[in-house]
């Protein structure tokens, strides 16, 4: 399928949660304009680096433009929910100011429930990672949330750089991004602290 896609740095989407975006730049607010007068779909992906015309990353989400306020100056603020993860399989030559791919969707992950233990050394490790952050979190709303929302919740706000986002995009199951996420919580909680971390792998 042919999608239309806003490269962002660091921003992640997946399905079933939203990601709200205010939309400046002329060149996306085209794609913006572009996919109201479509289907309302766009692809969110990261590109490697922070720059123009960076390669891109293989793994990205559709998206579907819900709430949207189109302003007087031409910018937008929206809200888009993810749909379905994608595939990148190659960069279009196009004429528009906005990049556009051909892509495959993939079949949605693995979302087994969690194992009691995996759901509690979650929790324990988010509720380190959150006072040494400094964050204020609701722990029993958090406990009511079934395991996909958390975990793909946390995934997507979690302040990690742009590939370990990837990494949590990419995957396979709940259980691999959750086990992934309690890694990255401990990496960067010891790195923002000071102490000695052994490189991730």
């Amino acid at each position: 399928m042919r999608v239309s896609i806003f490269p962002l740095p660091g921003a992640v989407l997946l399905p079933g949660l939203q990601l709200p975006l205010h939309i400046f730049e002329p060149r996306f607010r085209a794609l913006v304009a572009d996919a109201l007068a479509r289907d309302r779909r766009i692809g969110m992906i990261q590109p490697q680096r922070a720059e123009e015309g960076a390669p891109l990353y293989r793994v990205g989400c559709l998206g579907r433009i819900g709430e949207v306020e189109a302003l007087a100056d031409g910018r937008y603020n929206l809200v888009l929910t993810g749909e379905a993860l994608f595939t990148v399989t190659r960069e279009l030559e196009v004429i528009t100011p906005f990049r556009q791919i051909e892509a495959e969707l993939l079949e949605d992950i693995d979302d087994s429930p969690l194992a009691p233990v995996e759901r509690a050394g979650f929790e324990q490790a988010a509720r380190s990672f959150a006072d040494a952050q400094g964050y204020r979190v609701d722990w029993g709303q958090v406990s009511r949330l079934d395991d996909r929302t958390l975990i793909d919740a946390t995934a997507q706000i979690a302040p990690f750089d742009g590939a370990a986002k990837q990494a949590l995009l990419e995957a396979g199951s709940i259980a691999a991004r959750c086990e992934l996420l309690v890694q990255l919580m401990q990496f960067y909680g010891r790195r923002d602290s000071g102490e000695d971390a052994a490189t991730l792998q």
